[in-house]
């Protein structure tokens, strides 16, 4: 019996180490790879040609949104599924128009992830039922009133978002131009164009700005004590 493929990309290991245990006990079910990051990912797609890759939004380097994107731009074979803690209708919308298939809460229970993986492979979309409520009513309110359905407005190129993610987590432009493969000025220039489609002009702004779109993990504030 030829298995079904699956690559874990998380950036908590404990994470990974649990998705591995409750995948194990699928006869049907092999675990071929694991990234801590979404660049690390879009890498092992490539390599190991997964069926399904189970993907957290939230990663050091390139997040998950631009990791879906690049992996069903790029392998179209391998479906993604969204394993996340953020349920909000924005993130939900981004990752769909981004080729995600499926789209989980991490406190779904792990019969559902098992089943969203094996209709994930078979090309079938697979759903939380709390997103699929409101997908559904809100689908269903467009089509009464007559309004059209509305397109993420997220205005950056894919590059451009990259460029954002690595700015907030405190890369220099050389740090950077070394992670893209560009050059500093093509990476000056990236980060000038951002800050003017953003009207954002300080790394402060852009690092909430990449907090608010899930491009980097917001950290909590440190209280006194």
């Amino acid at each position: 019996m030829q298995k079904l493929t699956v690559l874990l990309a998380d950036d908590h290991t404990i994470m990974r180490q649990g998705l591995r245990a409750v995948l194990a006990v699928e006869a049907d079910i092999e675990v071929v790879g694991e990234a801590d990051n979404g660049r690390q990912a879009v890498q092992l797609v490539k390599k190991f040609l997964p069926d399904v890759v189970v993907m957290d939004i939230t990663m050091p380097l390139l997040n998950g949104l631009e990791a879906t994107r690049q992996i069903t731009r790029e392998v179209p074979s391998t479906r993604v599924i969204i394993l996340s803690s953020y349920s909000d209708d924005e993130y939900v919308e981004q990752l769909t128009e981004a080729g995600a298939i499926g789209y989980l809460l991490k406190q779904t229970a792990a019969d559902d992830l098992i089943k969203a993986i094996r209709e994930a492979k078979q090309g079938n979309a697979y759903f939380s039922p709390a997103i699929s409520r409101r997908m559904l009513d809100y689908y269903r309110r467009a089509f009464l009133s007559g309004e059209p359905v509305r397109k993420p407005t997220e205005s950056l190129t894919s590059r451009e978002r990259e460029v954002v993610q690595l700015i907030a987590e405190g890369k220099t432009n050389k740090q950077i131009a070394a992670e893209l493969f560009l050059s500093i000025k093509t990476v000056e220039k990236h980060r000038q164009q951002v800050m003017n489609r953003l009207n954002i002009h300080d790394i402060a702004g852009l690092t909430r700005y990449a907090m608010a779109k899930g491009l980097i993990e917001a950290k909590p504030a440190i209280g006194p004590g």
